[in-house]
């Protein structure tokens, strides 16, 4: 009966000490699931998506590269750039405006010529010192004396025609490459002389008769209606001017 007892308490103690060995396992079993469980983490690395971004113009039109990164530096492009209406208008009303500037100033130009131009006119018609008798005035009056005899005739312009005063000085001159006016008192052109020569034009003072300087105070002229081409004496020595037109 004792050894019976003493069995069954060594069988108790062994049960009781696997317990406490088993329990003892599980308990470093579970303190290590803890300690491995503690030190794994996990965090999120991105933004979220729900979170617009306050910069997304920038981001767009801008790019940043360092450029002594293995990617290059950033290409440079050469956009055109276009002018806005207000830009093309105002550069139509500049080259509008320089125009009409550049017209103007060669229209004052243009006038300036003219007035010069009159002025220098003017001056040659007025009584001036004597100037040189012409070389070719003989020559005149050589040519002027083949029409002697020519009968006068009112608008009478050649020698088969007939002469009247002014008709004949201007073909006599037109021989010699001048062309004179039609009328008689027209016929004030060259330098006005005060000592006239041989072969200068003489036109009365009242503009009536024109006819051509003989020295020694004579004229050849086609007088009057009845006469002829012929050469006289002056008549009214002061009421003449006289012309060199050669």
């Amino acid at each position: 009966m004792n050894i019976q007892r003493k069995t069954w308490t060594t069988a108790a103690a062994s049960v009781l000490a696997c317990s406490t060995l088993l329990a003892g396992f599980s308990a470093v079993a579970f303190a290590d699931t803890q300690s491995s469980a503690a030190t794994v983490t996990s965090s999120r690395s991105f933004r979220s998506a729900d979170q617009p971004r306050k910069n997304l113009l920038a981001e767009s039109t801008s790019t940043s590269v360092d450029t002594n990164s293995n990617w290059g530096g950033i290409e440079s492009l050469n956009v055109p750039q276009t002018k806005s209406q207000a830009e093309k208008d105002a550069e139509v009303k500049a080259q509008a405006e320089a125009n009409a500037k550049k017209a103007q100033q060669e229209a004052a130009a243009s006038q300036q010529r003219s007035l010069s131009v009159s002025r220098s006119a003017s001056r040659s018609a007025l009584p001036s010192k004597d100037a040189p008798a012409s070389a070719s005035g003989q020559a005149v009056l050589d040519y002027a004396t083949t029409f002697l005899g020519i009968p006068y005739k009112s608008g009478g312009n050649t020698p088969d025609e007939g002469f009247d005063c002014s008709g004949f000085t201007r073909y006599v001159y037109a021989h010699f490459g001048i062309n004179l006016p039609r009328i008689a008192n027209a016929q004030r052109v060259g330098q006005q002389v005060s000592n006239p020569s041989t072969g200068d034009l003489m036109v009365a003072k009242d503009g009536s008769h024109v006819a051509i300087y003989i020295s020694g105070g004579s004229m050849i002229h086609a007088p009057q209606p009845g006469q002829s081409v012929k050469i006289q004496a002056i008549y009214n020595p002061g009421g003449w001017d006289f012309y060199r037109v050669l």
